[in-house]
């Protein structure tokens, strides 16, 4: 089982990236998919997540609005579209699977090795 993610960089506080995860040995259709954050110093940040069934998502206060959380089935790949992106959002994201939903990292007992996201001008 593996969880790829990527899509990270470097954008300008206001600009918009779109990660990407991407799995082999599982169907991320079969899972709640999660989207964390850790930025340096900082304890891993629960950022949003899609269920496996209806596709239900969550996020945190500190993205509601401004991030969404997009599954395409067909490529078995969840994103994460980050638009509005401020400086306090810089921090390695990571993606991870789980059976159950919620933002606890805990929860998760697949995960992908991060991508960092750097939000500078």
């Amino acid at each position: 089982v593996q969880l790829q993610a990527s899509g990270g960089g470097l954008v300008q506080p206001g600009g918009s990236l779109r990660l990407s995860c991407a799995a082999s040995g599982l169907r991320l259709d079969d899972y709640v998919i999660g989207w964390f954050r850790q930025a340096p110093g900082n304890e891993r940040e629960g950022v949003s997540y899609i269920t496996r069934r209806d596709g239900s998502t969550e996020y945190a206060d500190s993205v509601k609005g401004r991030f969404t959380i997009p599954r395409d089935s067909a490529k078995n790949t969840v994103h994460l579209q980050m638009n509005s992106l401020k400086p306090e959002d810089t921090a390695v994201y990571y993606c991870a699977a789980a059976l159950s939903p919620g933002l606890y990292y805990q929860l998760y007992g697949y995960w992908g090795q991060g991508t960092l996201v750097t939000v500078s001008s």
